[in-house]
C-alpha cells in the first residue's frame, strides 16, 4: 500500500497532460512573440538610416562632379565611369561605344560630337581636354626636316628653338626645367628601347616623368622626324621578340601567344584588349609597332 501512495503522485490523467502541454505552448509563444517585436523594429529602423546617409553620398558625389580635375585623354577609350564623370548621358556613351564597336575610331571634335550627338555646351567643356594621336592632326609631309629647328614662342629669356624630339640629347633635354640627370637618361633610353618615338604622346609613357614636365618638353622638342620602325608580326613573334617591345612585358607576350594559339591567330589589333593585363588605353600607339 505505501508504494502505490508514493507512485500516485506522478501518475496524471489525460486531461492534466493537454493542460500542461497546451500551457507549455502558451509560453512559447508568448516568448518568440516577445523576442520577435524587441529585436525587429530596431533592425528596420537602423537599415533606413543607412540607406538614407549613402544616398546623401550619391547626392554629394552629383554636385561635386564638375569640380573633379580632368586631365587630357583619347576620347576613343571613354568608359562607363569616364562619361558619367565627364558629364555624358547613358545613351550618349552607348553610342559611342556601338561606333568603337565596329572597329572605328573618332578623330577630331567634330567626330565625336556627330557620333555621341552631345549638346555644344557641354562639348565645349571638355573638349580642349582631347588628345587625338599626332597623326590625326599632321602628315609626315607637312612636318619640318630633322636638320631643320624652328621658334614657337617667346618668353623673358627670348624666343624658344624647337628642335628634334628624336635627336635630342641629354644635355638639351636638361635645359628643361624639371630634367635632370636622370630623367634625361631615362627618355633617351626610353626612346632607344623604341628604335625612336612614333608619337609626341609617347613622352607622357616615361617612367617617373610627371605630365606637367612633360608638357615642357613637348614644349621645346617637336617629333620632326619618325624612324623606320621593323614591326613584330604578332602572329608569328616569340614571346621574346615581344617582350622586346618596351609596352609588352615578358607576362603578357606569353598571354598573348597562348591566347593567338588557343583562337588560331589574331585576325585585328582591336583582340589584343580582350587578353587579361594588356593596356588597352595605350592600342593606338602600340599597334604602330605591330603588324598582323
Amino acid at each position: 500500500m505505501r508504494k502505490k501512495d508514493r507512485t500516485s503522485h506522478f501518475r496524471f490523467n489525460k486531461k492534466e497532460r493537454n493542460g500542461m502541454f497546451f500551457l507549455l505552448a502558451i509560453i512559447i509563444v508568448l516568448q518568440v512573440g516577445y523576442f520577435y517585436l524587441k529585436l525587429y523594429p530596431a533592425s528596420h529602423v537602423s537599415s533606413l538610416i543607412i540607406d538614407k546617409d549613402f544616398q546623401e553620398k550619391i547626392e554629394a558625389l552629383k554636385s561635386n562632379r564638375d569640380t573633379l580635375r580632368i586631365y587630357p585623354f583619347n576620347p576613343n577609350f571613354i568608359n562607363d565611369h569616364k562619361g558619367y564623370v565627364l558629364g555624358l548621358s547613358v545613351n550618349e556613351i552607348d553610342r559611342l561605344h556601338a561606333y568603337r564597336a565596329e572597329g572605328k575610331f573618332v578623330n577630331s571634335i567634330s567626330d565625336f560630337q556627330q557620333v555621341t550627338q552631345i549638346g555644344d555646351s557641354l562639348l565645349a567643356k571638355i573638349s580642349p581636354y582631347f588628345k587625338f594621336p599626332e597623326w590625326t592632326r599632321k602628315t609626315a609631309s607637312t612636318l619640318p626636316s630633322v636638320n631643320k629647328s624652328r621658334e614657337v614662342g617667346s618668353n623673358s629669356k627670348g624666343a624658344i628653338t624647337v628642335s628634334d624630339l628624336n635627336t635630342a640629347s641629354a644635355d638639351e633635354l636638361r635645359l628643361v626645367r624639371g630634367i635632370g640627370e636622370k630623367l634625361s637618361a631615362r627618355i633617351i633610353k626610353f626612346r632607344d628601347r623604341l628604335g625612336g618615338f612614333l608619337e609626341e604622346d609617347q613622352v607622357y609613357h616615361v617612367y617617373g616623368l610627371e605630365r606637367e614636365v612633360a608638357d615642357r618638353v613637348l614644349a621645346r622638342f617637336k617629333l620632326l622626324s619618325k624612324p623606320n620602325i621593323s614591326k613584330i608580326n604578332i602572329n608569328t613573334a616569340t614571346s621574346d621578340e615581344m617582350a622586346q617591345l618596351i609596352y609588352i612585358p615578358y607576362e603578357l607576350s606569353r598571354a598573348i601567344v597562348a591566347y593567338r594559339e588557343e583562337n588560331g591567330g589574331i585576325t585585328s589589333f582591336e583582340e589584343l584588349t580582350e587578353i587579361q593585363g594588356f593596356p588597352e588605353d595605350k592600342i593606338d600607339i602600340i599597334k604602330l609597332y605591330l603588324s598582323l
